[in-house]
């Protein structure tokens, strides 16, 4: 686990909950739950900084972190996508983009293309990106930020030849492989979820410790999975048990967990 990757767990799953700015002792002292040093965890907060992730305001002799209104969008996504819901059918249309950014601007077209891949859109041929869900006001807010608009186009299409759905989605994404780290997920965290199961005392910051890093592994699946629509999953699909062990774990491990963090989070004082 990079120290990076483990703020934005604890700035997704805690702190945004408690009013989205903490002391960044509080950040040193939960991260050093993980065996994290202060040094190494002070170091990613710069960096986070530099990035645009993070804005900082010191107070006295301390500082204070909260995520930028970038990482705010972020994370919201983000949980959007993380914890289960109630799936909505598909309406057979297509979300599609087609761009020619310049080459003197190739690091806005590198990071566009991460971006959409965050969002879920896969690559259906050269610069042609496509997703069957509807994305193009996250698409209209990531060409604004770029300022890459006069270098987008964005449709809403409907497609009527020649390969069938699944067969698109066949093309653009992985499922086998997606399905594979479903099952490792699995296989890892089903024993944990059954020695959990009889009632016992865990300590707090024990459940503060496997619940962030549960959370922390499944954000993973974030960069993997694009959340297709049901109709074009295929008929196992290991997602949904992941999902469901995801669910029952973190309910266990939740009361805990949040206990933890209140005893560690320090936020800055009022007036």
């Amino acid at each position: 686990m990079k120290p990076q990757s483990m703020l934005f767990t604890i700035y997704g799953e805690y702190v945004r909950h408690y009013g989205n700015e903490v002391w960044i002792g509080s950040l040193t002292r939960l991260l050093g739950e993980f065996g994290m040093t202060e040094q190494a965890v002070r170091a990613a907060i710069s960096r986070m900084q530099r990035q645009g992730w993070l804005v900082s305001r010191k107070i006295g002799n301390r500082s204070y972190y909260s995520m930028s209104p970038r990482g705010q969008k972020r994370l919201d996504e983000a949980a959007k996508r993380i914890y289960p819901r109630q799936a909505e059918g598909w309406n057979q249309r297509w979300c599609m983009i087609s761009y020619n950014i310049p080459e003197e601007r190739r690091h806005l077209r590198d990071q566009f293309r991460k971006e959409l891949s965050f969002l879920g859109f896969g690559l259906l041929t050269n610069s042609t990106w496509f997703s069957p869900n509807d994305l193009a006001e996250q698409v209209k807010e990531l060409t604004e930020t770029y300022a890459i608009t006069q270098h987008v186009e964005l449709f809403t299409a409907a497609h009527i030849g020649w390969s069938e759905p699944q067969q698109l989605v066949a093309k653009c994404w992985d499922l086998e492989g997606i399905n594979a780290s479903y099952r490792a997920f699995i296989e890892t965290y089903r024993p944990q979820l059954q020695a959990l199961q009889p009632a016992q005392d865990l300590p707090d910051n024990r459940c503060f410790v496997e619940k962030t890093q549960l959370v922390h592994e499944y954000r993973k699946f974030l960069f993997i999975d694009p959340d297709l629509p049901e109709e074009l999953l295929p008929e196992l699909w290991l997602g949904r048990e992941a999902d469901n062990l995801f669910s029952a774990l973190y309910t266990l491990l939740d009361p805990g967990a949040k206990r933890f963090f209140e005893t560690m989070y320090e936020s800055a004082p009022l007036g």
